[in-house]
């Protein structure tokens, strides 16, 4: 009989054998999935490979118990990828092949389960310009921009099943079931390519010129036209016949990236993946990809392992992102893996972005990835003016100074969008009374619970718990308490009164809760016309407003002084990526950063040298510390209920003699030290060398799996972290 390696969701790095029925063993391959008996369970398992002889004896392996599949659900390249990610990232292969396949997959269920329904316009909704219904015409319009879309897509932009309903009556629209690869032998159409200025040609020109793999890396200004780059060089790949792959950030980013591809490419048939999609739609886009039916996949992180028919280019836009890093599970960076994707495939890998990350510098300034530099903006002749507003001694109200408040009202005068830019949501971080010193500090975590003054609740955004603001000090009864500190809600009470003939849109994570608010926020930014923007970072990662032309950052002093190496890499790419947000039509735009520290080097840096030039400042610094990326990083993070026996299980991992190569610190406390009532520490691992790094990890993993203490406690290892929390 013949045996099957089977990997199975269970959290051990192992796999297991069983034994094959004779009427399967001509079609069970690897990718394959199957039902087996695992602990008096039935689980699904993947098979890895078909051989002839196991390690135990053949009498106790059990048979599997159903073949899912006749096709693989995993080809080769991407169970490689898979596998590559379980040993790098030092989680369990069986728990990282489940995570990387379709919800619907996961259960069983057939590839080819469910269909995708589309819309779009018929001959005569494509002349339509004018509606009774605004919402009919708003509908037609999204289709005449963006070209057949999903229909739950559609949905999720906020139209009503009445208003699709009118329209597919007056036969407006029409909806169908599209699949297949005609896309790959007709001729490509393509819209409205722009001139490119002699930058954009230049990168161009590098990247087609390409035959097989090369990782670029697009370091270009804010406004300099990295989108515009991106598209002309697909257009080369898709005349091939071949298909591309684009991840963004954040999903808040798909739409109008989407749009934008289709209106280029109008007959391609472009899909996305993301977590707001439904669970049929992610299948769909998958087998579609598969199957050589979809063109483009444009979609977030976990987009990585979507597997393509013939794959001919990756792009990763705004690569510098933290959320590319994933936070939990399997804590893979969906921008390294692209990387090894390319490099496997041996095909071009772009990584744009105006603020590159230390780590992607530093490869580019090496000469391991090709740099390619638009410092020229595509649609303004001159750069940003910069303007740091001296808080100290200034009166403000709302964290919005004096000075701030004059610049806002010029620019609303003047009939132009101004940005406010704070990142933190709620009303303020905390209450106080002014009695006795008393915080709303959440009851679970080592920090305050923030006052939603527009809901009167206090929210820890760590744990989530929810209460009601006291009327009295807990502590000493009083009934003066106030809030203290600042954020986007408060801001916004304060415009709303100053400006109250003034729209102002809040665009954070509390204002975008319900499905298609963001994109509603989005349209209605893009009317002309004076308009306040009040956001966190979701306002901060590619969004084009050409409306726009001022900007003013809050509390920019936050990132100044942290416990992270990282900080003021990051913060210096939240200046950058929020400044350039402004002056994107036509004509420079102002930004204001208030702050206690003026002359701080970081904010003179960036001011007036730019990103480019802290960057490879930074880098000098990191070098001297010895820091990422001049060695390798790996954190041990641990919690429990019981700070002891978390520090006793970390105290346990600390061999006895040092290890040559390895540098351990710890245990520490996280900067967070509690969240939901479990205690967090960290052991830090560092090392000059990756290979030594891992080759201790592997060790360190088999230990952990044999620990008693690591049955008693939540633990993971997270390799190359972003976050130090």
């Amino acid at each position: 009989m013949k045996i099957v390696e089977v990997a199975i969701k269970v959290p051990l790095n192992r796999t297991f054998d069983y034994l094959v029925p004779e009427a399967l063993c001509t079609t069970i391959c690897s990718g394959m999935r199957v039902e087996v008996n695992f602990a008096n369970q039935k689980k699904i398992g993947i098979v890895l490979g078909v051989k002839d002889h196991s390690d135990f004896a053949i009498e106790k392996l059990k048979p599997i118990t159903t073949l899912l599949d006749t096709t693989p659900v995993f080809q080769n390249d991407i169970l490689n990828l898979l596998k590559f990610a379980s040993q790098y990232y030092c989680f369990p292969l069986g728990e990282t092949l489940q995570l990387a396949l379709p919800t619907l997959l996961r259960q069983g269920k057939s590839p080819d389960k469910t269909s995708v329904v589309y819309l779009d316009l018929t001959r005569d909704g494509q002349a339509i310009t004018t509606l009774r219904g605004a919402k009919q015409l708003a509908l037609v319009k999204q289709l005449q921009a963006s070209g057949k879309t999903p229909l739950t897509e559609i949905k999720a932009l906020g139209f009503a099943s009445a208003t699709i309903k009118a329209l597919l009556k007056q036969q407006l629209i029409h909806e169908f079931v599209e699949h297949d690869n005609c896309w790959q032998t007709a001729e490509l159409t393509i819209n409205k390519a722009l001139k490119l200025n002699p930058e954009q040609a230049i990168a161009c020109a590098a990247i087609k010129q390409n035959k097989g793999y090369q990782t670029y890396l697009l370091e270009g200004i804010t406004g300099s036209g990295k989108t515009e780059v991106y598209l002309q060089a697909l257009a080369d790949v898709l005349a091939k016949g071949k298909q591309a792959l684009v991840l963004v950030p954040e999903i808040g980013l798909t739409p109008q990236t989407v749009n934008r591809f289709r209106r280029r490419f109008p007959n391609t048939p472009i899909m996305l993946w993301h977590s707001a999609l439904t669970d049929s739609e992610r299948l769909q886009t998958w087998r579609y990809c598969e199957q050589g039916s979809c063109a483009i996949v444009i979609g977030t992180r976990s987009a990585i392992f979507t597997p393509f028919a013939q794959l001919g280019m990756i792009i990763v836009d705004e690569e510098h992102d933290s959320s590319f890093k994933q936070q939990d599970s399997l804590r893979y960076h969906a921008r390294d893996l692209a990387v090894y994707r390319a490099h496997q495939a041996k095909i071009p890998l772009i990584l744009g972005t105006a603020t590159p990350a230390l780590e992607t510098l530093h490869k580019a300034l090496n000469g391991k990835y090709q740099l390619l530099t638009l410092n020229q903006r595509a649609q303004t002749a001159t750069n940003n003016q910069y303007c740091l507003i001296d808080m100290r001694g200034q009166q403000e109200q709302a964290g919005i100074a004096q000075a701030s408040l004059a610049v806002i009202k010029q620019h609303l005068a003047k009939q132009k969008q101004v940005m406010i830019f704070l990142n933190r949501r709620g009303f303020s971080p905390t209450l106080i009374c002014h009695e006795c010193g008393w915080l709303s500090n959440c009851k679970r975590c080592s920090t305050s619970a923030t006052y939603h003054k527009g809901i009167r609740s206090l929210i820890c955004h760590h744990c989530g718990e929810h209460e009601r603001p006291p009327m009295q000090c807990p502590d000493c009864g009083s009934t003066q308490i106030f809030p203290a500190g600042k954020g986007t809600e408060q801001v916004e009470d304060f415009l709303t009164e100053q400006f109250t003939d003034i729209p102002i849109n809040r665009i954070d994570r509390d204002t975008t809760r319900r499905k298609g608010s963001l994109e509603e926020a989005l349209e209605e930014i893009n009317t002309p016309g004076a308009r306040i923007l009040i956001g966190t970072q979701m306002l901060a990662k590619g969004h084009h407003f050409p409306d726009v032309s001022l900007v003013v950052i809050l509390d920019v002093d936050s990132g100044l002084y942290s416990f992270d190496f990282r900080a003021t890499e990051h913060l210096a790419q939240l200046i950058t990526q929020v400044s350039g947000r402004a002056g994107r039509s036509g004509e420079a735009g102002v930004v204001l950063l208030q702050t206690h520290f003026p002359e701080h080097p970081l904010l003179q840096d960036l001011i007036n040298n730019g990103y480019q030039d802290f960057a490879r400042f930074a880098l000098t610094e990191r070098q001297l510390t010895s820091f990422p990326p001049f060695s390798q990083l790996a954190l041990i993070r641990a919690q429990a209920h019981d700070a002891k026996l978390v520090q006793a299980f970390l105290n346990d991992l600390i061999p006895k003699t040092p290890i040559a190569g390895i540098e351990l610190l710890g245990p520490l406390p996280a900067p967070l030290e509690k969240i939901a009532g479990q205690y967090r520490y960290q052991l830090h691992l560092q090392a000059q060398n990756r290979s030594q790094l891992h080759q201790y990890l592997v060790q360190l993993v088999e230990y952990l799996n044999s620990s008693k203490l690591a049955a008693k406690v939540r633990w993971h290892i997270d390799v190359d972290p972003i976050d130090m929390n």
